[in-house]
């Protein structure tokens, strides 16, 4: 989707803007703002990562930690009646057609089409569900093991107190199957893997936002119009399909959404950027977005707008995870598991 030379014919051509190759391009006090930008942000971004992520208290002292992500969490479905293998299940589908379609897309575009922000989150998002897919395998095997052996347990229990007045447990069905899990005090909190998972999620959950409002907002509208711009159905699918998929997920997970992991969803953007920059100190191509063009005087005000940007698109996945909380909560108040 990217020109790397003038005569490769994709679904969006970008104009060749100044000569990225030559140090007169990259030495000026535009280049030098927009570098300021990426720096302020970076710093900001680490500070909100060293200051709240794996903390495992609040702020007061009581309950779980914002940076806390539980084990469970990772692959249990946000209703205690409904089994984790219908979560797996949902999983496991969308990883194989989000996989599908980003081979097809890359056989027919090419490997430049990785140039754009778009790919790489469409990237992310398939990585999020096939490792989420292995989690859920994980979540389903170790909630049999652990069923198996508490029934086991309760059976010879029962078997040794016969005359005493004490009813028999988790012979209730799988209700009692899914609630084994429930007790605060059980749960361990997530290894590595759990916590990628965490991060990941909500990376994509800002970054979905981001490219699909700004292709259907901005670009559809206004420039579809104005450039060699083919809407083919690749090009809808990978700007529809991967918000789609990630919001059926959000609804059915038990993911945490704390607001200070935009850290990283800013540090993803920062590293799409800094990848750009060195591409084009390297290489005499097109730039994929025209406001990441360093050559215009407005350049580190559009880079202050992308940044601000980014507010609004992960601030729209904190209402959407709020919503899913009031929602299931009202009507389904004994089943849903609230994670605070």
């Amino acid at each position: 989707m990217v020109v790397v030379a003038g005569n490769v014919k994709t679904s969006w051509n970008p104009e060749m803007t100044a000569d990225t190759i030559t140090s007169s391009y990259w030495l000026t006090w535009k280049v030098f703002g927009c570098a300021a930008w990426l720096m302020v942000s970076t710093l900001f971004a680490t500070f909100l990562i060293s200051r709240y992520e794996r903390s495992q208290t609040s702020s007061r002292g009581d309950g779980r930690g914002p940076g806390v992500v539980y084990e469970d969490e990772v692959w249990r479905p946000c209703l205690k009646g409904m089994h984790p293998v219908w979560l797996l299940g949902y999983r496991v589908v969308s990883f194989f057609l989000l996989l599908v379609l980003l081979i097809v897309n890359a056989i027919l575009d090419g490997g430049s089409t990785f140039f754009y922000y778009t790919q790489w989150t469409f990237t992310l998002v398939t990585i999020y569900f096939g490792l989420g897919s292995v989690l859920s395998m994980y979540g389903c095997y170790a909630q049999h093991n652990k069923v198996v052996g508490d029934r086991a347990d309760s059976e010879m229990a029962d078997a040794g107190q016969r005359s005493a007045a004490y009813p028999p447990q988790g012979r209730n069905g799988a209700k009692d199957d899914l609630d084994l899990n429930d007790h605060h005090h059980a749960r361990r909190v997530s290894a590595f893997w759990g916590y990628a998972f965490q991060i990941i999620f909500q990376i994509n959950a800002g970054a979905v936002v981001l490219t699909d409002g700004v292709f259907w907002f901005v670009i559809v509208p206004f420039l579809s119009t104005t450039r060699n711009f083919d809407l083919n159905f690749f090009v809808v699918n990978m700007h529809s399909v991967n918000i789609i998929f990630l919001l059926g997920d959000t609804a059915l997970n038990s993911l945490q959404f704390p607001w200070f992991r935009i850290a990283y969803f800013m540090l993803w953007t920062i590293s799409y950027v800094s990848f750009q920059w060195v591409l084009h100190a390297c290489f005499f191509i097109g730039w994929p977005y025209q406001f990441l063009d360093l050559s215009t005087s407005l350049a580190p005000v559009w880079y202050a707008i992308a940044g601000i940007m980014h507010v609004p698109c992960y601030g729209v996945f904190i209402l959407v995870t709020k919503m899913k909380s009031d929602l299931l909560s009202r009507y389904f108040p004994e089943s849903f598991r609230d994670s605070k």
